[in-house]
C-alpha cells in the first residue's frame, strides 16, 4: 500500500481560464480540509463522491483568501489513481497555482514525480502497463490517427491481444511440463507436434504485429523530413504551400531563408515534421555560412529529404553537390515551378542523379502535383504497410522489441524440438516467450524498468 500523498500542477505552464493542482493519496482530503474553506454551512468531505464544490483556497496560517476556486472530490477506488483524489480548480495563471501547490506541500502533501499518479494508477491495477504508456501517447498525439492509436491501446485492445497470446504460451508450456512429469506416458511425439503447430500459428501473428511496428512508430513519433536544394528554387515556398499558411518569407533574393523554419504538419494521419533549410551554396557570409552548415546536419539526421530543384534552369554544379548529400537518404526529387517551364531539365541528367529517388513534378506556387506529393510521402513512410485503421498496431519501441524477443524464444523453441533437444530446455525457450510477452503489460517488468518508463511523463500526469 502507497502510503504518502503526493500533488502537482496537472495543467499546462502559462495563462488560462482554469488551472488544476491535483492530489492524490490517502491523506488528501484531510489536505483539502486545512487548506480549502467551502462556500456556507456543511461538511463536504462526507457528502457523496465525485461532486464539485465550490469555495475558496486559503492560506491556514493567517486565513485569507488565495484563490476562488472549484473544489473536486473523488473517492478510491473509483478515480484515476484508484486513491483519493481532490482537485483545486483555480484561476489558470502561475501566481494562484504556485501559492495553492504550496500550501498542499505545506498541508502533508509530496511533489509528485514525473508521471506518478499514472505509475500509481499502474500499481494499484487499475491499467497495465501498456495502458499507462499509451496515456503519454494520447498526450502528444499529433495527428487524429496517432490519437486513435493510443486510445485503443488505453482501451486495452493491445493488452488483451497480448494476454491472449500469453495464455496460448503457457498452454505451450504445459504441455511439455507434463512430458516432463509424465515421461512414462510416451508423450513426446504427439506434445512435438501439437507444439510445434501452435508455436507456428504464434509466430505468424507475432511476425505480423512486428511487421506493421515500423509504420506504427511512424503514426506515433512523425518523420523527420528536410526541404533542401539551392537558394531561390522555391523551398519557401513548398513549405508554405505544404502549411497551407504563408509560415516561411519568400522573396527573390537568394539566402533569404538563413535559419531552419521547423512545423509539424499532418500528411494524411502522418505527423511530418517538416524542416525548411538554408539554400546549400558556397557562400562568404558567415550568418548564411551557419545556415548552410545547418542544412547539411539536417538532411543528415532526415527520415526523408524533399530535394527541390528549378526546372526552369537546368541541374547545376550545386544541384549536384546536393544530389551527393541525400544519395544514401530516402528522398523525393521535386522539379518545382512547373508552371513556367520545364525545358531546363534533361532526362538524361535526372536518370543519371535521380537513379532510385521517385521524381514528381509540381509548382509551389499554384500548387500543382501537392496531392500527388502527399500521395508519395504517405506511400514512402508506410512502405506499403498497413493503415492506422485496419487492425491493432505497436507503436512503441520497448514492445516491439520484446515481441521480438517472444518471436525469437519461439523459433529456438521450434529448433530445439527439431533436434530432439530434451524437453525440459524446450521448457525454458518457451517460458522466456512468455516473459517477453509480460513486459508489455507489466506482469513480467522489473521496478527500475518501471521508473524508466514513468520518466517519461510530464510532472502532473
Amino acid at each position: 500500500m502507497i502510503e504518502d500523498t503526493i500533488c502537482a500542477i496537472s495543467t499546462p505552464p502559462g495563462e488560462g481560464g482554469i488551472g488544476i493542482v491535483r492530489v492524490s493519496g490517502p491523506s488528501a482530503t484531510a489536505i483539502a480540509r486545512k487548506i480549502f474553506q467551502p462556500e456556507g454551512a456543511g461538511e463536504w468531505w462526507t457528502e457523496r463522491s465525485h461532486v464539485l464544490v465550490y469555495g475558496h483556497i486559503v492560506d491556514p496560517l493567517d486565513g485569507k483568501w488565495v484563490d476562488e476556486a472549484l473544489l473536486g472530490y473523488m473517492k478510491a477506488p473509483r478515480t484515476y489513481t484508484r486513491e483519493d483524489i481532490v482537485e483545486f480548480n483555480c484561476h489558470g495563471g502561475a501566481v494562484p497555482l504556485r501559492r495553492t501547490l504550496e500550501l498542499t506541500l505545506a498541508a502533508g502533501a509530496r511533489l509528485a514525480e514525473p508521471g506518478e499518479f499514472t505509475k500509481r494508477a499502474f500499481l494499484n491495477g487499475r491499467i497495465d502497463l501498456a495502458q499507462a504508456e499509451s496515456v503519454i501517447d494520447i498526450i502528444r498525439a499529433k495527428t487524429d490517427q496517432g490519437l486513435k492509436l493510443a486510445a485503443s491501446q488505453l482501451k486495452g485492445e493491445l493488452s488483451r491481444l497480448v494476454i491472449e497470446l500469453q495464455g496460448q504460451v503457457l498452454g505451450l508450456l504445459a504441455q511439455v511440463e507434463a512430458n516432463i512429469d509424465f515421461p512414462e506416458d510416451d508423450l513426446a511425439e504427439a506434445t512435438g507436434r501439437s507444439i510445434a503447430a501452435t508455436a507456428g500459428n504464434l509466430s505468424v501473428i507475432l511476425d505480423r504485429l512486428i511487421e506493421n511496428a515500423a509504420a506504427g512508430r511512424i503514426y506515433r513519433e512523425g518523420i523527420w523530413t528536410v526541404i533542401a536544394g539551392r537558394p531561390n528554387v522555391g523551398k519557401s515556398s513548398l513549405l508554405n504551400k505544404l502549411l497551407r499558411e504563408n509560415r516561411a518569407i519568400v522573396t527573390e533574393i537568394p539566402g533569404t531563408t538563413r535559419d531552419l523554419i521547423e512545423e509539424v504538419i499532418n500528411i494524411r494521419g502522418i505527423p511530418l515534421k517538416l524542416v525548411d533549410t538554408a539554400g546549400i551554396r558556397p557562400v562568404e557570409d558567415i550568418v548564411e555560412k551557419l545556415g548552410v552548415e545547418k542544412s547539411k546536419e539536417m538532411i543528415d539526421r532526415a527520415d526523408l529529404v524533399l530535394l527541390v530543384l528549378d526546372s526552369t534552369t537546368g541541374i547545376t554544379a550545386g544541384d549536384r553537390e546536393i544530389f551527393d548529400l541525400v544519395r544514401s537518404k530516402e528522398a523525393i526529387v521535386l522539379l518545382n515551378k512547373a508552371d513556367l517551364s520545364q525545358d531546363g531539365i534533361r532526362p538524361a541528367d535526372l536518370e543519371e542523379l535521380a537513379k532510385r529517388m521517385p521524381v514528381l513534378t509540381i509548382s509551389a506556387r499554384t500548387g500543382a502535383g501537392m496531392d500527388e506529393l502527399e500521395d508519395k510521402i504517405v506511400a514512402m513512410a508506410l512502405g506499403g504497410r498497413i493503415s492506422a485503421s485496419d487492425e491493432i498496431m505497436i507503436t512503441n519501441v520497448r514492445h516491439k522489441q520484446a515481441l521480438e524477443r517472444a518471436r525469437r524464444c519461439l523459433a529456438e523453441a521450434l529448433a530445439a524440438l527439431a533436434g530432439e533437444v530434451p524437453v525440459d530446455i524446450v521448457a525454458i525457450d518457451i517460458r522466456e516467450a512468455w516473459e517477453a510477452l509480460g513486459e508489455i503489460t507489466g506482469t513480467a517488468l522489473t521496478e527500475e524498468i518501471v521508473d524508466r518508463i514513468f520518466a517519461d511523463f510530464c510532472i502532473g500526469k
